[in-house]
């Protein structure tokens, strides 16, 4: 849908190895390339991804999901999900890569969790 918009903060973790990105908007085809840019440019160890305003994804953001996911595990840092609402996450189930996330309800406690 072309008036798909999806709005990207980076923000600094709690802790100097942690970054946040907070997500506000659909990750769909239209909106995904911007949001896999700054997934392929971070380089901290720990990326939590706050889905919080995230109203649904399709295939492609998926697909975008998926991709950090791989980029982050091949370099052995980290990735996590917060505040991800039941449409998104049925989303990954049907696909079945709902596996390879951590899952937090907060971005709090994604960086708690998530600590080395």
């Amino acid at each position: 849908m072309p008036q798909d918009v999806l709005q990207i903060t980076e923000t600094p973790g709690s802790q100097p190895e942690n970054r946040i990105l907070v997500l506000n908007g659909p990750l769909v085809l239209t909106t995904m390339f911007e949001f896999q840019a700054m997934v392929r440019a971070d380089k901290s160890q720990t990326l939590v991804i706050d889905f919080t305003n995230v109203p649904y994804a399709d295939s492609a953001g998926i697909g975008a999901l998926v991709g950090a996911y791989v980029t982050r595990q091949h370099s052995t840092r980290r990735l996590a999900l917060a505040g991800v609402c039941n449409r998104v996450r049925d989303a990954l189930k049907v696909t079945r890569v709902e596996q390879f996330f951590q899952f937090y309800d907060s971005v709090s406690a994604a960086e708690q969790g998530t600590a080395a």
